[in-house]
């Protein structure tokens, strides 16, 4: 049975201004919307592994929440450390803006923790939802040993944190070392920018950065759609296949994109990052072309902007509630 690896962080949000909402939520956040999403889109006969380190003070809860995702296996990947969970404070301003702040915090995890996991892995995705999951050396060591295809959202990793806890967006330092460690990454449009500083023009600079290394770069743009650029020779179906085995023409580099099935939805968009990679990158897996893909990302957002929370959401995903 082929294994997916989803490693993230498990996170405890508390939600004001949600959809306009007065009430406060608080509720399972992070990885979890990307493993419901995971769960819902593997590709038939594929299993998923979560790589979680669960603070002690909410490991019960974790536990929980994760068996009740299909095809989920919790025992290799899980690990209960005793520092406090992370826990997150989100306040919306609008439909797609928001602050952070962060309590708590589980440590990274390291390449030698790491390693005796991903050996029996098929696939791996990588999220960074606190941005502290791995250090860069990790990532390099990583790239090294693991020869199964590489999928990461840096999204936190951008964040830089203040003493009070508050995520600020920050440029992403060695950021050509990051991008090298993965062949497929996925920033949202503010993510790319501040990628780009030293370009005139970002999409410019996602033509450069696509090669041997880094394949793909997929961009979120909220209820715009979401764009791809990839280098030359990434074929229809990509996945699986070792790394040594793809062939790239860098002197060719594709690009696309895709509007969304519909104009802007109002409702809650927390988690879509984490739905639309999980969902993009379980359609690879699954035999789908770059198009397909991001067409089933778009799609799954969507939805996802209108189920409110991450219970119940694989369910909806699957069509097994009403949308």
């Amino acid at each position: 049975m082929p294994r997916l690896g989803v490693l993230g962080t498990m996170v405890w949000d508390r939600i004001e201004a949600r959809d306009g909402s007065v009430q406060v939520a608080e509720e399972w956040g992070g990885i979890a919307y990307a493993l419901a999403a995971a769960a819902a889109a593997r590709p038939e006969g594929w299993e998923i592994v979560p790589i979680v380190k669960v603070g002690s003070d909410l490991g019960e809860q974790a536990f929980h929440y994760l068996r009740t995702l299909p095809g989920v296996d919790v025992e290799p990947g899980v690990r209960l450390v005793p520092e406090p969970n992370n826990r997150v404070d989100l306040r919306y301003h609008d439909l797609e803006r928001r602050c952070e702040r962060l309590r708590g915090g589980v440590p990274p995890w390291t390449g030698e923790e790491l390693a005796p996991i991903v050996r029996e892995l098929d696939a791996l995705y990588v999220n960074f939802i606190s941005g502290f999951e791995m250090g860069l050396d990790t990532a390099i060591a990583l790239r090294a040993a693991y020869r199964g295809p590489l999928y990461a959202d840096l999204h936190s990793i951008f964040l830089g944190i203040e003493s009070t806890g508050l995520r600020v967006p920050r440029p992403l330092p060695r950021w050509a070392d990051w991008l090298r460690c993965f062949d497929f990454v996925q920033v949202n449009e503010e993510e790319l920018a501040l990628l780009s500083t030293a370009w005139s023009d970002p999409w410019r600079f996602a033509a450069d950065v696509v090669g041997p290394d880094l394949r793909v770069l997929f961009v979120t743009m909220g209820s715009d759609g979401a764009c791809y650029v990839a280098a030359g020779g990434v074929r229809a179906a990509p996945l699986p296949v070792l790394r040594e085995e793809r062939v790239v023409s860098p002197e060719v580099v594709i690009s696309r994109k895709v509007d969304p099935p519909e104009g802007p939805i109002v409702g809650d968009p927390t988690g879509c990052g984490d739905v639309w990679g999980a969902t993009c990158f379980c359609t690879l897996l699954g035999g789908g072309s770059l198009d397909d893909a991001v067409r089933a990302a778009v799609r799954a957002a969507a939805i996802n902007v209108r189920h409110r929370g991450v219970t119940g959401l694989h369910a909806r995903l699957r069509g097994r509630l009403d949308a």
